[in-house]
């Protein structure tokens, strides 16, 4: 999502307490288009286990649906307070919550309910924004409390937000008694000055690995870390099927010559059109690295090539799985993922003439045209991963 040409990358990563096959902790976030907003909410579940996700997940949930009816920040969270079931016996809130909203103009609000406080990295250093404190009456519950937290967010801007289990993790240890909510900050510091341009990503599962290495790889409870980056975009083009008319071969070698970012060509017809009219040669790997699929190639000016919709189609169905970090690192698809992965603005440039080979009745029945596939990835990226795509046809 772009805000004011700057783009917001969100993430978040987590890891279930040990001994549960669900994490407690619940993270949500969308991406309104329209509207140039940015919605995202991290929720933690009274204790661990089924029954905590699925507090947090109804927590989040609510959170989130308000937010899409254009309801107030403040309004949104006293709502949901209100609703949340208290516990009989410790008498506090089944849940607790995280709500960031940012705007079109880079406006920030925050609400924060008995969840550990937010930080805001700006420039190497971590900034105190004044809280107001607004009461919510709760007969059943004493002193409930929001957090209403306003800034306006600015480029290399990082806010970060986590569960308990990232704040008490090494909770009792010598060197951090109290937990690690102080000493992550130092952490934080020490990542980032060394990557100063270190994803949201990467960011948030260094925090969370470090949480758990903090617990001697045994977490003691859910454990979760969401950032939010503002940055410049990281354009990507990615380019598969030659074009309609051959008469456009030139315009599209000009485009990929002349495009500001990241390039991948996903076809060998595409590539040797790209060859020809550009004069630069194409070399193939032959070492092995997916038995499904064939090598990778490689052309001056040119991060990526491989071959067009066998590719896309795994793209696709690794992306429609919840993890892929596990596949093969250095096949053609999972190169092909990262650097979907690492970049913002994603364009595919996607020829329109057909393909023989693709309507052949013997090849496996989920091999799709090229169009339908590239959309799917398109929905996914911008759903699961909440990318800026945009498809053009030639």
């Amino acid at each position: 999502m772009r805000v004011n040409g700057d783009f917001i990358e969100v993430d978040c990563c987590q890891k279930n307490k040990v001994g549960h096959i669900v994490c407690g902790d619940t993270f949500m976030s969308q991406k309104f288009k329209e509207e140039g907003r940015v919605i995202s909410v991290l929720s933690d579940g009274l204790g661990s286990g089924i029954k905590a996700s699925v507090l947090s997940t109804i927590t989040s949930s609510m959170l989130l649906n308000f937010s899409l009816l254009n309801e107030d920040i403040m309004d949104s969270a006293s709502s949901v307070l209100k609703t949340l079931p208290q516990d009989e016996i410790r008498k506090i809130s089944y849940s607790t919550f995280c709500l960031c909203e940012i705007d079109c103009f880079g406006k920030v609000r925050i609400a924060e309910y008995e969840t550990p406080s937010f930080y805001l990295l700006r420039n190497g250093e971590f900034v105190n924004i004044q809280k107001k404190k607004i009461p919510v009456e709760r007969e059943d519950l004493d002193n409930t409390h929001l957090l209403i937290s306003e800034f306006k967010m600015q480029k290399e801007d990082r806010i970060i937000f986590f569960s308990d289990g990232v704040s008490q993790s090494g909770m009792g240890n010598l060197n951090m008694p109290f937990g690690w909510e102080e000493g992550s900050k130092d952490y934080i510091s020490m990542i980032v000055s060394k990557s100063p341009d270190i994803s949201a990503k990467d960011l948030s599962r260094r925090i969370v690995i470090k949480a758990e290495q903090n617990d001697y790889s045994v977490l003691k409870d859910d454990t979760s870390c969401c950032v939010i980056y503002m940055r410049k975009p990281r354009n990507l083009l990615v380019c598969t099927g030659p074009p309609y008319d051959e008469k456009n071969d030139g315009y599209l070698s000009n485009y990929i010559r002349d495009f500001q970012g990241r390039k991948i060509v996903c076809g060998g017809t595409t590539a040797q059109i790209i060859s020809r009219e550009t004069g630069r040669s194409i070399s193939t790997d032959i070492s092995p690295s997916d038995r499904e699929l064939p090598p990778i190639s490689k052309m001056d000016g040119v991060d990526l090539i491989t071959e067009g919709i066998l590719t896309l189609s795994k793209v696709e169905r690794i992306l429609s799985e919840e993890e892929y970090e596990s596949k093969n690192k250095d096949g053609p698809a999972e190169k092909l993922l990262r650097l979907l992965a690492d970049s913002d603005k994603i364009t595919f440039l996607v020829g329109t003439r057909i393909n023989i080979a693709h309507q052949d009745p013997t090849l496996p029945i989920e091999l799709e045209i090229r169009r339908n596939v590239v959309k799917k990835i398109k929905s996914l990226l911008e759903s699961k991963w909440l990318k800026d795509v945009d498809i053009s046809y030639i």
